[in-house]
């Protein structure tokens, strides 16, 4: 097909698919291996609960503050995959991905 005969829409609609394959390999990149069902918040204690939820918002207010406003409710599913992504993005360590996951989904 030649190029310079496309539609600017035909294009773009090309281009969106394009990006919509890469987005969706590097999602099911990320899946764990066992692809097991897994809750995207750990089962803690109510004490821990607390320091956790502490700690998860000013690791959020440290990484993410700088560029997001305050968290809306998502599913736990979808915010693992969204904090998953912005880890890569924001060089965000382990420890800071598991205490912002459980700030944001309680």
């Amino acid at each position: 097909m030649n190029v310079r005969r496309m539609n600017s829409a035909t294009l773009a609609l090309i281009l969106i698919w394009i990006w919509g394959l890469a987005f969706a390999s590097f999602v099911f990149a990320a899946l764990p291996a066992n692809h097991k069902e897994t809750s995207a918040s750990p089962v803690v204690h109510a004490t821990d609960a607390d320091t956790m939820r502490v700690q998860g918002e000013q690791r959020f207010r440290a990484n993410c503050g700088r560029c997001h406003a305050a968290p809306q409710k998502f599913p736990p599913r979808m915010m693992a995959t969204v904090v998953r992504h912005m880890r890569v993005r924001a060089l965000i360590t382990d420890e800071d991905v598991r205490f912002i996951l459980f700030y944001m989904t309680q």
